[in-house]
């Protein structure tokens, strides 16, 4: 008897969770209805099969429940209840089927004018190719992928030219046009998935897949990998900005094309030279650092990286928060190179000096920091020399003083939470897993030691 209540108590109580938990879809924001309908269904279906199973599971303890003088009948076969039971299984199946297989043939037929966008991924990060005026996309292929080329982009196909390439987890689309997700994956298998646009598809390593929506509500929202893609998945993380056509198209026309970053005229190191005097009172002549001054070491650092942290210094982005004391220090030095030219001229500079070698100051469990060092691994390499494509600059031979600090500060919110520093955001993640600053010593004194 026990048992018969607690089945029955069991049923009910998980339909009216159903119905009364605060826990369900969020919002929609597409013209993806009849996924949420279908789904509807599916819960329908197997509510009613869960509960009728349930109750008559508590019937039957209580019907046939052990009495004196009471004796079972043997009946191995009823084809009359194998007839009925065939039936309703056969109904159920084929209620929980056919909407899925009807949604799913809207799914795999794009309209014509879909505007196309390919999303690339690669362990961690999100990327992003548009068509441009031509609104044809270029031909792409992995012989060409290097770290000037990380879209694989062909140099001989012209329709190419006029690409936009987003080398930013960000994406823009406009409200209202439907937009076709052209999905592929540099590494390992993946997964594009937006809860609130209702599209999820996973990313295959050599193949494109596709799926397709029709924004229908403003805003800004997740994108995730849904598929255990390595240690740092829980990190790769993007947005997807669903604007107003015309704030999509002034967007649209800010944004660099494959020419463009082609033609891309490189800084002049001879009048980085002169910029550069004011950066030498802390970071040395050579760009050797300084732990003294808190000035960390400059020469042999990725160009790309120091011209992003220069123009994070100067939007505001890095050097503002109130326990960030050294960054604010740096934030007004940057503020003297006036714009994104005097940037590249310091930065190109800085790149024809001595990669002088600086000593560790730091000592921890090499063996330690060595099987946490691997989730680093996969962004700035196995020996810590950094990697473009991942957009995670180079660590070992670099200040080891000023790594720990950044560490501490991307661990503690200090740095990283700028809405507009992706980057940021994703290694204040990673951050999260070395718990102490034990755990930092750690790991840079395993980087010390490649």
């Amino acid at each position: 008897m026990a048992l018969a209540v607690t089945l029955i108590v069991l049923a009910l109580g998980s339909v009216l969770f159903h119905f009364l938990s605060p826990w369900y879809f969020t919002p929609i924001a597409s013209n993806w209805h009849a996924i949420d309908t279908t789904i509807a269904i599916t819960f329908w279906v197997t509510g009613f099969v869960f509960v009728a199973v349930s109750l008559f599971m508590a019937w039957s303890l209580i019907q046939y429940r052990a009495r004196p003088g009471g004796r079972a009948a043997y009946q191995p076969e009823n084809k009359k209840l194998e007839g009925w039971l065939l039936v309703v299984t056969a109904v159920g199946v084929a209620a929980m089927l056919a909407p899925g297989l009807y949604v799913w043939a809207d799914v795999v037929q794009a309209p014509q004018d879909a505007q196309a966008v390919e999303v690339v991924a690669q362990q961690w990060n999100w990327a992003y190719r548009l068509p441009g005026k031509d609104g044809k996309l270029g031909t792409v292929n992995s012989r060409y992928v290097t770290d000037d080329n990380p879209f694989g982009m062909n140099p001989a196909d012209p329709n190419g030219a006029d690409d936009v390439l987003l080398a930013t987890p960000e994406l823009h689309v406009p409200l209202g046009k439907p937009v076709k997700l052209l999905l592929r994956s540099k590494d390992v298998l993946h997964d594009f998935a937006v809860a609130e646009i209702r599209v999820k598809m996973d990313m295959v390593p050599g193949l494109v897949t596709y799926v397709w929506f029709t924004p229908t509500k403003a805003g800004t929202y997740d994108i995730l990998c849904e598929e255990l893609c390595g240690v740092g998945h829980y990190a790769m993380r993007g947005k997807m900005v669903v604007d107003e056509p015309a704030a999509y198209s002034a967007w649209l026309d800010k944004q660099p094309t494959y020419a463009s970053l082609r033609t891309h005229v490189a800084g002049d190191a001879a009048v980085g030279k002169t910029l550069y005097a004011t950066c030498a009172a802390c970071h040395g002549a050579g760009g050797e650092g300084n732990v003294a001054l808190n000035a960390p070491k400059l020469s042999g650092q990725g160009a790309w990286y120091l011209e992003r942290q220069l123009q994070h210094f100067k939007a505001g982005m890095r050097g503002t928060q109130d326990k960030d004391t050294f960054g604010k220090m740096m934030a007004p030095m940057a503020a003297t190179l006036p714009d994104d030219t005097a940037i590249a001229n310091v930065v190109a500079y800085i790149a024809t000096l001595p990669d002088t070698p600086v000593a560790p100051t730091l000592k921890g469990d090499i063996a330690s920091g060595a099987r946490q060092f691997a989730t680093c691994a996969a962004c700035h390499g196995a020996n810590g020399a950094g990697i473009a494509a991942t957009h995670a600059p180079r660590l070992h031979g670099m200040s080891d003083w000023y790594m720990a600090r950044q560490l501490k500060n991307f661990r503690d919110g200090v740095r990283g939470a700028h809405p507009q520093d992706p980057y940021g955001n994703q290694m204040a993640l990673v951050a999260g897993m070395l718990n102490d600053d034990a755990d930092i010593g750690n790991v840079l004194a395993y980087i010390n030691s490649r």
